[in-house]
């Protein structure tokens, strides 16, 4: 009995280090599955329905798999639609690489995930701090990466990004956030969008998911002193599943 625990185990781990290995948030960085360090914002930016929860679901998925605990912050989605998202998410891919046992291992991240929603006016960080620690101190749940989907980036959110930037650097977690752009947004001259290069400064890493006829092409707006690989191996989101790819 035993050995076949081992078995499964290994098997786990296994699928585990092929899924973070055939990621193609690896062929986006050139050091490795780290993207943000401990207080650092990472934010990806497209317009309404490109993909942005779908991308930022994906890094959650590549944190999960690596043993990371996960806090999703949804300011405009329900527990129910977010859950929906990760599911779907998984299902392609595994599908994508016909692994089996997903099931076992959908159970086993699902552990490491924790979902808080607030409507959007009502979201501020001193709220935000009391949820948490009534979870870190009941040994619930402490967040070891966080996402934001759905925060508004108008004249009232470099206050809010000031104060989650604290609180993100007090409990050594990164973030990462939706940002979402317009049609017929003006964009600055290092090309960020009027509503985020107002913030811009306090992010360490941007994307831009930019559509096209076959595919929505991942750009880098901002990186960390040349981090990023030469687009060579160009990485997109398929339109169909929303999944990240290398370009063919």
């Amino acid at each position: 009995m035993g050995d076949i625990i081992y078995l499964v185990e290994r098997s786990l781990t296994m699928l585990k280090h092929d899924l973070i290995k055939r990621n193609p948030l690896r062929l986006l960085d050139s050091e490795g599955s780290r993207i943000l360090g401990e207080g650092e914002f990472g934010g990806v930016v497209a317009r309404a329905g490109v993909g942005k929860t779908a991308f930022l679901v994906q890094v959650a998925m590549d944190s999960l798999l690596n043993g990371k605990n996960v806090l999703h912050i949804s300011l405009d989605q329900p527990v129910k639609k977010v859950c929906l998202w990760y599911e779907e998410v998984f299902n392609s891919i595994t599908e994508e690489y016909n692994f089996k046992n997903g099931n076992t291992l959908w159970e086993e991240i699902l552990l490491h995930r924790f979902i808080m929603t607030f409507k959007s006016g009502d979201f501020n960080i001193e709220i935000l701090e009391e949820r948490l620690n009534d979870l870190i101190e009941q040994g619930i749940f402490f967040p070891q990466v966080c996402l934001v989907d759905g925060l508004k980036f108008d004249e009232t959110v470099r206050e809010i990004l000031n104060e989650l930037k604290l609180l993100a650097k007090d409990q050594g977690f990164p973030c990462w956030f939706s940002i979402k752009s317009h049609r017929d947004e003006p964009k600055v001259e290092s090309g960020f969008p009027v509503s985020l290069a107002q913030v811009e400064d306090l992010f360490d890493v941007v994307f831009e998911l930019a559509p096209s006829t076959n595919e929505i092409e991942i750009r880098v707006l901002k990186d960390k002193a040349g981090r990023f690989k030469d687009p060579g191996d160009r990485v997109v989101l398929d339109p169909s599943t929303f999944l990240m790819k290398k370009s063919d």
